[in-house]
């Protein structure tokens, strides 16, 4: 019911969609080392793992990713949720054969190195395919990731939720000409975000992808053991999200290049 109600009130978010391909050789070739330096201790990498993250720091460098629409008293008002709330669609298998989409979220993941956010998304997928999320894991998402990759979708235009920014999917990596390459998609709220704006975005995802700004290199070092006193695998504390400030954003055009 969740499901179909939240579907349907997508359908009154007006969105645009940019399109983004990336080379994953780095990708491949990074997360290859990262899982051979975390051979004895059972834990494993993801592309999803790490595009995430990846996500979280090119959405502190582009907030506006994270801003959602809302109507105060019937006037347009950007609201700045003040963090970023990385909202995880997880695909969960039923009993009874059918399947469900669940959308849990890292809270506060702006303030996550890397070691933290890996221990909270596996916390939160580990209790989505054992139908143990409560309420709160729901709460509190203002940017969201999608992976259809994983079943062959080379890329995808997904729904965008109510109250949030953007929605950024994920396609299966594929060969072309000998090179790994993966299709990322950001859907956006074209009320508040603009086209140059994902596109900024999805620019800074892929630099973060190719290694800048030691990318790469941070996370091997926090997985190394340098981490904060946030990481406790499989025990994750959220904190209340921060109150939402609306502030009112200049006059919203009527027209807009699509």
């Amino acid at each position: 019911a969740r499901l179909v109600a939240n579907m349907t009130e997508s359908l009154t978010v007006p969105t645009a969609t940019s399109f983004r391909d990336i080379s994953a050789n780095t990708l491949d070739a990074r997360r290859k080392a990262l899982n051979a330096q975390l051979a004895a201790s059972g834990k494993k990498i993801s592309f999803t793992h790490l595009i995430g993250y990846a996500i979280v720091l090119a959405a502190k460098k582009f907030p506006v990713m994270t801003h959602a629409f809302q109507e105060i008293d019937g006037k347009p008002h950007r609201v700045d949720p003040g963090g970023i709330g990385l909202g995880l669609a997880v695909d969960v298998e039923k009993k009874d054969g059918t399947r469900a989409l669940v959308v849990p979220v890292i809270k506060h993941a702006e303030g996550m190195d890397f070691a933290a956010f890996h221990a909270a998304y596996e916390a939160l997928v580990e209790k989505a395919r054992t139908n143990r999320l409560m309420p709160d894991d729901f709460s509190g998402g203002t940017i969201q990731l999608t992976n259809p990759g994983t079943l062959g979708t080379v890329a995808s235009v997904p729904r965008l939720m109510k109250g949030q920014g953007s929605i950024i999917a994920t396609g299966t990596i594929r060969d072309i000409a000998g090179s790994k390459v993966i299709t990322i998609t950001s859907t956006y709220d074209h009320r508040i975000i603009q086209g140059a704006e994902s596109g900024m975005f999805l620019r800074a995802l892929d630099s973060l992808l190719q290694g800048e700004d030691r990318f790469y290199d941070a996370v091997a070092e926090k997985l190394a053991g340098t981490g904060n006193a946030q990481r406790e695998t499989g025990n994750v504390v959220a904190e209340p999200a921060p109150v939402p400030q609306p502030v009112v954003a200049p006059t919203i055009p009527v027209s807009r290049d699509v």
